[in-house]
């Protein structure tokens, strides 16, 4: 139907933005912090940005979109679906938080001290927690259906907040790494590129939260066979 080819252009469109934070932070870490590498303390933690917006803005805003990109199709590999984006999205937090460890147990600084890292460290817990309730509630046959029309709305709810949160974290992340330059009120290309790194991560969070959150976009539950036979 036309609605169904609108939906999905105007999703395709919205998607540009987290592609193109992925991508800027990509070109932002290389091009002015030194690049990457596992085996050098002073670029090792380049990865942590990197895997941080990767996973869990683009992966992680991609795995909520799955119910309305797929919106009319049957909802057990839509789950799954979602389910897997997830398990990526916080393998790829756990990298780039290892990364952070790297760096910092080699060159001796400590580490969780800053507020950034309370929260960032809090969030992708709570995400694994998250992940794993999904798990159980949704995609273990067991599960009572009762149990599960009530966690509904508790999971849906809470993981866009998290999501938000988790934009925040990044968005303080970059914040941080632009004062370690220790000239950012001049605002060389370095500290504008990541303020523009921040921007886009803004728009993408606010376009994921809009998507999720209208009726337009909702999940429509598909007509059962024997229920098309009755309606012909």
């Amino acid at each position: 139907p036309l609605i169904i080819m609108n939906i999905r252009s105007t999703l395709d469109e919205f998607h540009i933005f987290g592609l193109l934070a992925v991508v800027l932070t990509a070109v932002w870490l290389g091009k002015f912090w030194g690049g990457f590498s596992w085996t050098n303390a002073n670029t090792v933690f380049n990865y942590h940005p990197l895997f941080s917006v990767l996973g869990l803005v683009f992966l992680y805003g991609d795995s909520i979109l799955v119910f309305r990109v797929f919106r009319s199709y049957r909802k057990l590999p839509v789950k799954i679906l979602h389910a897997v984006l997830h398990i990526l999205a916080f393998l790829f937090g756990v990298l780039g938080i290892k990364a952070a460890f790297d760096m910092h147990n080699a060159l001796s600084i400590p580490n969780l001290y800053s507020l950034h890292s309370w929260l960032g460290i809090t969030a992708i817990v709570v995400f694994g927690l998250q992940w794993v309730g999904g798990l159980i509630g949704f995609l273990v046959p067991q599960t009572p259906q009762i149990a599960r029309s009530k966690l509904l709305p508790i999971h849906v709810t809470f993981g866009s907040f998290l999501y938000l949160l988790m934009i925040g974290v990044c968005i303080s992340g970059i914040t941080e790494k632009n004062f370690f330059s220790k000239n950012y009120s001049v605002l060389n290309a370095r500290e504008l590129f990541g303020n523009l790194i921040g921007v886009v991560l803004v728009i993408f969070g606010g376009l994921i939260f809009y998507l999720t959150h209208h009726p337009n976009y909702r999940r429509i539950e598909p007509v059962p066979p024997e229920c098309r036979a009755l309606q012909k």
